[in-house]
């Protein structure tokens, strides 16, 4: 299948995609995931980029929040875009992902786990991921488009710590997904 490339973060929550769907593991967060992604489209056989479906796991931000999501835009939680601006320098500060469900994916290096982050980033997001961001940057880069597909392993609090044990539910039920959009 050379029109969908399905990208993951990590072996743990890629264990459900469905053999045949081509697969990158790209490592867990943005400078990571952006390079491997680069790397990768940067030696892509097709002329025409892939589909990039970017499936994982997701901190909730906001309470009674579960299953799967669909982003419709992401975010970089960690910059300071007001204040870069003031100085004359134009950012891109959010990626718009089509077919998205209307959530805000909020994309950092930092592994929320406390209550004030989490209730801070709610204010503008739903969920908090490592990657979304630097995945949807670089697709821009190259002309591909991008879906991103995750689904609520923890509260983004105290107790997300526990994503060792949630993750393989997680990774089933991204698997599902796949099978059925792309094989079914």
């Amino acid at each position: 299948m050379n029109h969908v490339l399905v990208v993951s973060a990590t072996e743990a929550e890629a264990a459900g995609v469905p053999a045949g769907l081509p697969l990158l593991i790209c490592g867990i967060g943005k400078v990571p995931s952006a390079t491997a992604l680069t790397k990768t489209l940067a030696r892509w056989p097709d002329p025409k980029p892939p589909l990039v479906v970017n499936v994982g796991t997701a901190g909730a931000l906001r309470p009674g929040l579960s299953g799967l999501w669909f982003p419709s835009a992401v975010v970089n939680h960690e910059m300071n875009v007001t204040s870069i601006e003031e100085m004359g320098i134009s950012l891109t500060a959010r990626y718009e992902i089509p077919e998205g469900d209307g959530s805000v994916l909020a994309t950092g290096d930092v592994f929320v786990n406390d209550t004030a982050l989490r209730d801070r980033l709610a204010l503008g997001a739903h969920l908090v991921d490592m990657e979304g961001f630097a995945l949807a940057h670089v697709c821009a880069e190259f002309g591909a488009t991008l879906q991103i597909v995750k689904h609520i392993s923890d509260e983004a609090d105290e107790r997300a710590t526990s994503w060792p044990e949630q993750v393989a539910e997680s990774a089933a039920r991204l698997g599902g997904w796949l099978r059925e959009r792309f094989l079914g």
